[in-house]
């Protein structure tokens, strides 16, 4: 099992924007990280019925007194964690964008599929979150992030000149919906990535983007 990244930058600011209260002592910082790496884990062994807040404290051998002033419960705990989630993948999407397009990149589709492949293999519980925000309870805790992956794979595209640059975004739509559709059904198969699959998603948007 990979252990979740809550080092970076990115995460602790996602996490300071779904936190109930953001702790200001480094003590109280270093129990709510604990509680997040534990029901991050919960979540990827046990799956969402496990993520209850007397669950996770005692996992993360933090009191619950300790920790309900910042998440208070089961909702809030997947708030941050979705937070966490979507600014990984909205960060890896930036930067991919960034170094991408200039135009002169001669494979901007394989370089994204790598390294969201990268992305679900050293992280694999992502996909134990995914699995629990698509669920009928936490749609919204999704939208917002899905059509932000959309505008910076439109951003992309039209760097690549692979649509208008101000034309409607349904391409755009069209192969983020495939790919992380395909994407979490690779990983789901294989925790590794089913070869086939992943070799069936490059395929689909190569023949897409160039019909």
């Amino acid at each position: 099992m990979t252990a979740p990244i809550r080092d970076a930058a990115v995460d602790r600011a996602a996490a300071d924007g779904a936190l109930r209260r953001v702790p200001t002592q480094s003590r109280a910082r270093a129990k709510v990280d604990r509680a997040l790496d534990a029901a991050e884990s919960l979540l990827e062994r046990e799956g969402l019925a496990a993520i209850t807040l007397p669950r996770v404290a005692v996992e993360a051998d933090v009191s619950v007194g300790a920790l309900y002033q910042y998440l208070p419960d089961r909702d809030s705990i997947l708030a941050v964690l979705s937070a966490e989630y979507h600014a990984r993948h909205e960060a890896l999407m930036d930067d991919l964008v960034a170094r991408l397009s200039d135009g002169d990149s001669p494979d901007p589709i394989g370089a994204v599929l790598s390294a969201f492949t990268a992305l679900y293999r050293e992280q694999s519980g992502t996909r134990a979150l995914r699995d629990a925000l698509e669920g009928t309870a936490y749609p919204r805790l999704s939208r917002g992030h899905k059509d932000r992956m959309v505008a910076k794979v439109h951003t992309l595209l039209a760097a690549h000149s692979l649509v208008g640059p101000a034309g409607p975004d349904h391409t755009a739509r069209t192969v983020f919906f495939a790919a992380d559709a395909l994407m979490h059904e690779a990983f789901t198969e294989d925790p590794s990535g089913a070869p086939a699959l992943l070799a069936e998603l490059d395929a689909l948007l190569r023949a897409y983007l160039t019909r």
